[in-house]
């Protein structure tokens, strides 16, 4: 005959492993939606097959141009930024290359001037811009930040889409891949990719 403080000792012990159970599978779960959510690119851009006007920069004479889209409170834009100081230090020094950096309207002077700013800004050859109410990234059709760029030479574009492999990630990737070859005059298998990275005008509100 089972004895009293056997049987609770028992039912404790199922308690605690069902328990345990829920929470391993709890943590799974959390798990897999965080490796999606990091893995799901954003919106791609609308990009035109052209050099558009009306800019406050103009398009290289002579060789490609490559542009970045930043949004200067999104957490993923170090890694683009990252990205990029290797892509120019790998073969990429022949574009001639602009970073924008949206402040969304309403927000003061000065508010896109963020540690990723300063870091764009010490890239030896980019041109780091304040985009007013995101005017230049609507003009790209981007709605992402981190979406890169590529015309060339004669304002056609070559690639569209991100340059990191997954949200805040840093490391060899099929985006910056693509600028690399396209910008050495090699053939890319294919010529977009997905953005991962705060919607442009997702975070108007954080000061």
């Amino acid at each position: 005959m089972i004895d009293k403080n056997t049987a609770i000792r028992a039912r404790s012990d199922r308690l605690f492993k069902a328990l345990t159970l829920v929470w391993l599978i709890l943590v799974l779960a959390s798990g897999a939606l965080m490796w999606r959510y990091k893995m799901t690119g954003g919106a791609p851009a609308d990009a035109p097959a052209r050099w558009p006007t009306g800019l406050d920069f103009p398009r290289a004479e002579g060789r490609p141009t490559l542009v970045m889209i930043a949004h200067p409170k999104c957490a993923c834009t170090r890694a683009s930024i990252s990205e990029l100081e290797r892509l120019l230090s790998s073969g990429g020094q022949n574009a001639d290359v602009h970073v924008l950096f949206v402040r969304p309207t309403g927000t003061p002077d000065g508010w896109e001037r963020s540690d990723t700013y300063a870091r764009a800004s010490q890239l030896p050859g980019v041109h780091v811009h304040s985009d007013i109410g995101a005017a230049s990234a609507k003009r790209f059709g981007a709605h992402v930040s981190g979406e890169t760029l590529l015309y060339d030479v004669d304002g056609a574009l070559l690639y569209h889409g991100g340059i990191t492999g997954a949200r805040g990630h840093e490391g060899d990737n099929a985006g910056r891949s693509r600028v690399l070859a396209l910008l050495q005059g090699q053939v890319a298998d294919r010529r977009d990719g997905p953005t991962f990275g705060c919607d442009i005008g997702e975070q108007r509100s954080r000061q």
